[in-house]
């Protein structure tokens, strides 16, 4: 029989990889394990008590909140503040970044930046939803309090990255540049064991996702990738499946198990897209990475960009890696016939 690995026992190992750090990054990863099992239990009770619906407010981006959005906000900045490694987090939630005034904060190495419950909107129809969050060594003074410049670095600067998907099984999947892990979360134990060491996404998969009601407002080229995968060459056969779930941690983990692409491109009322670069598109393009994978804006690598805004704004294409370098080919095309 072999032995169970724990979260907590597999990042410890893990901590020779990194030979800047004092364990801070492992206790910072455990305090992320704790908060969402807290949110896991909130969810598993979502049919049994006051916590679905709408908020009654909306967030920076205009959209309404749901309750679960602001308990999942709620639990991560507290479980966060109170473990010391951060000195201050941006959340999707919020229109600012927020410095910690505790002065054990103050001495944190690291910033988190974080989707607290990505596809809250779903929770009341029993859809899988999910957390995303990405860590930073913070740029500014150990001892002072975190500034803005800490959140605006690219993600090739990120020193790790994961999500929780909550679904049939809870599952955390993160990568610290060195590979991405998978754990499950054995409800009878209370502990998340790994599942799925070594990750990677398959170069190619049958799997496409975007939401099809706006691929008239999309760029040609995307138009024109979209057609190709339902089969519009009629000398070859592409069985390309199209499998849209709205839940972005749902559709991503699924194509990077099985391949696929995620497709949220520009559109005509969203010329720069709709995902955020940094509590969405930054993390998952690190752990795509890392799996194998690649993850563009259609034109740049999204490591890459340089934010300059909290809640920017970009189009995201992430997948397979065959995948992805042939809609950026028909992007590119699509441009230049333009």
């Amino acid at each position: 029989m072999s032995s169970i690995v724990t979260l907590n026992e597999f990042v410890i190992d893990r901590q020779a990889d990194f030979p800047y750090a004092t364990g801070d990054l492992s206790r910072l990863l455990t305090d992320i394990g704790i908060a969402s099992k807290i949110v896991n239990h909130k969810i598993n009770k979502a049919g049994l008590s006051d916590i679905i619906g709408a908020q009654g407010s909306t967030n920076v981006q205009g959209e309404d909140q749901q309750k679960l959005d602001v308990f999942a906000d709620d639990v991560f900045v507290s479980t966060l503040m109170n473990g010391g490694m951060v000195c201050g987090i941006a959340s999707e939630e919020n229109d600012k970044y927020v410095a910690f005034d505790k002065e054990l904060c103050k001495m944190g190495k690291y910033v988190v930046v974080f989707d607290p419950l990505d596809g809250s909107s779903n929770i009341d129809v029993n859809v899988s939803v999910g957390t995303i969050f990405s860590i930073f060594r913070r740029t500014s003074s150990v001892g002072d309090k975190a500034n803005i410049n800490d959140f605006y670095q690219a993600g090739l600067k990120q020193v790790g990255a994961g999500y929780v998907i909550y679904g049939s099984s809870t599952m955390l999947v993160y990568t610290t540049g060195h590979g991405v892990n998978g754990f499950t979360l054995e409800p009878s134990i209370g502990e998340y064991c790994l599942s799925h060491a070594d990750m990677m996404i398959p170069e190619d998969g049958r799997i496409y996702s975007i939401n099809e009601g706006n691929i008239n407002s999309t760029p040609q080229g995307v138009r024109d990738y979209i057609a190709w995968c339902q089969g519009s060459d009629k000398k070859t056969k592409r069985p390309y499946t199209a499998r849209y779930i709205g839940s972005l941690v749902a559709d991503f983990h699924r194509n990077l198990i099985k391949g696929g692409i995620y497709i949220y491109p520009s559109t005509k009322s969203s010329p720069n897209g709709k995902l955020r670069l940094l509590y969405e598109c930054a993390p998952l393009a690190f752990i795509v990475e890392q799996a194998g994978g690649l993850a563009s804006d259609g034109k740049e690598r999204v490591q890459e960009i340089v934010p300059t805004e909290l809640h920017q704004r970009v189009p995201f294409f992430v997948g397979s890696k065959n995948m992805v370098e042939q809609v950026e080919r028909l992007i590119a095309e699509g441009e230049a016939k333009a």
